[in-house]
Order: C-alpha cells, then structure tokens, then sequence
C-alpha cells in the first residue's frame, strides 16, 4: 500500500473516532432539549417503553451514521484534491482532463 494511502486511511480514522464522539454527544444533548428528560434512555431497561427504546436507537443511529456519511465524503473529497485519484472506484479522474 502507498504510504500516503495509510497515512490518509489513519487521517480518516481518527476523523471518524473525533466525528462519532461528538455526533453522539449532539444527539444526547438535542434529545434531552427536545423530550426535556435528564438523561438518554437506556434501550436495554426493561423500565424504558418500547417506544422510547425504539425512539432513541432511530435517533441516535440515524445521527451518527448521518455524521459519518459526511465524514466520509468530506475525507473522500480531500483525498481526491490530494491524489487526483476516486478513492471508492480507483479512477484517475486527471486523465479525463488532459483529453
């Protein structure tokens, strides 16, 4: 592999290690501000409805896979300004230029 293709796959991962971390901490802090409840549900509490379980695992999921989306496109547009080259299919998008 090139090394600046690890050293990006490492950019990105810590990208997405910081991203998640706050994406989760920006979902806690709009459910509490929007159910006016002190704490995030426990999905596993057998106390917590269903429906609330079930509210916060859509909520929190679709958040943080919202944020790693962008994430991943955000890191995917860099590594094309880097290398000129599609990170996801490999193409050399220069050459389509030069013709």
């Amino acid at each position: 592999m090139i090394p600046e293709k690890i050293l990006w796959k490492v950019y990105a991962g810590a990208l997405g290690a910081v991203t998640t971390i706050v994406s989760q901490k920006v979902v806690e802090g709009v459910w509490k501000y929007v159910t006016g409840d002190d704490e995030t549900p426990q999905p596993d509490d057998p106390e917590v409805s269903t429906t609330k379980a079930l509210s916060w695992a859509l909520a929190s999921g679709i958040g943080i896979a919202g944020s790693q989306l962008l994430m991943h496109r955000f890191v995917n547009k860099r590594w094309m300004k880097f290398s000129s080259v599609n990170p996801i299919t490999g193409k050399d998008f220069k050459d389509k230029n030069d013709d």
